[in-house]
């Protein structure tokens, strides 16, 4: 078979797996100028001796060329665990990229889009939870400080552990402290605050995706197909939650789908991971009561070949930050074992 054949069968094989997107934009030509980045991508990543990690929100052609996909937790451990790779292209958002150079200081850590943040990461300052956690601590003195890891490093680096949205309750469970100072989401914290005994304050930010969900959107979609299964995101508002069969992380989210009897889903969280609840199982049915979270989609398939072509754009940590980083991320590890 010839280059072109190739090309071909791969560029119509890839339009079949994103047709039961039902996303018109994926179109023939689409499909064939994608599979000649994906195999670029691939080419590239045999001769830079690269890694992709990515995140469940983002674009489905993204996943095409991942080595690992999977939710904040996942993708810590997977970061931690990278064997056999000089370069490693997070495909994901600027603190995602950050934990994994803060598990590979001697490998190149690359961001495809160095715009592509995060609002809730950029509510909290290491500067001010410093301030915030001398004032309590005087209140508190027991105090700890678990930030979700949807935070920058250095305020990693200021806590005595993090945490995910699939472990959250877990740690602020096991912590040795009552008193828990927990940044930077309020309705995650909110959440937690219903899990445990123990006093939870809570730092003023959201994630704005899932904060702009609402009860109306839900039960729109509940009053229209009976029956139909509610899972939600944590990240989610308090008065969204209360609707939902199950609250659970991304990752928790796919092993729910796949396990349940139900066929019937409405995910309510970031649009990306609906698409790859439809592309994984395709005999369910999910309906989406979701927002895309503009800075994961700054990630594209173009930008993750030229950050392979170029070994751009390139995570720097200082190795004091790295460090407190890397012990409140084992902590967080140790404690959810």
């Amino acid at each position: 078979m010839n280059e072109s054949a190739e090309m071909t069968t791969s560029a119509g094989a890839l339009r079949d797996k994103l047709a039961v997107l039902g996303n018109e934009s994926y179109t023939t030509e689409t499909c064939e100028r994608y599979a000649e980045i994906i195999a670029e991508i691939k080419q590239l990543k045999k001769a830079r001796r690269a890694v992709v990690l990515a995140h469940n929100y983002q674009r489905p052609e993204i996943f095409e060329v991942a080595d690992f996909i999977g939710d904040s937790l996942e993708l810590a451990r997977n970061a931690r665990d990278v064997r056999d790779a000089d370069v490693i292209v997070f495909c994901g958002v600027h603190f995602m990229a950050e934990t994994a150079k803060v598990y590979n200081p001697d490998r190149k850590v690359l961001l495809p889009d160095l715009k592509a943040g995060c609002s809730l990461a950029d509510s909290v300052t290491a500067e001010a939870l410093a301030d915030r956690k001398d004032e309590l601590i005087k209140i508190y003195p027991d105090l700890k400080v678990v930030s979700y890891v949807n935070c920058t490093a250095d305020v990693k680096a200021l806590s005595d552990a993090c945490c995910t949205s699939a472990n959250a309750a877990k740690i602020v469970e096991r912590i040795d402290s009552e008193n828990i100072l927990f940044v930077p989401d309020q309705n995650l914290a909110n959440y937690v605050q219903g899990q445990t005994r123990k006093r939870v304050i809570s730092w003023d930010g959201n994630c704005y995706v899932h904060h702009q969900i609402t009860p109306d959107e839900v039960n729109k979609v509940k009053r229209a197909i009976p029956g139909i299964k509610v899972i939600a995101h944590p990240e989610c508002r308090r008065d969204v939650l209360a609707l939902a069969d199950a609250v659970l992380s991304t990752s928790a989210m796919l092993a729910y789908a796949k396990s349940s009897d139900a066929d019937k889903f409405l995910v309510v969280t970031e649009c990306g991971l609906s698409d790859r609840l439809l592309m994984e199982i395709p005999d369910k049915h999910f309906y989406k009561a979701c927002k895309l979270c503009r800075f994961m989609k700054m990630i594209t398939l173009a930008g993750t070949l030229d950050s392979l072509r170029h070994l751009r754009y390139e995570i720097e940590l200082t190795e004091d930050v790295r460090v407190g980083a890397k012990r409140a991320l084992e902590r967080m590890l140790e404690l959810s074992v």
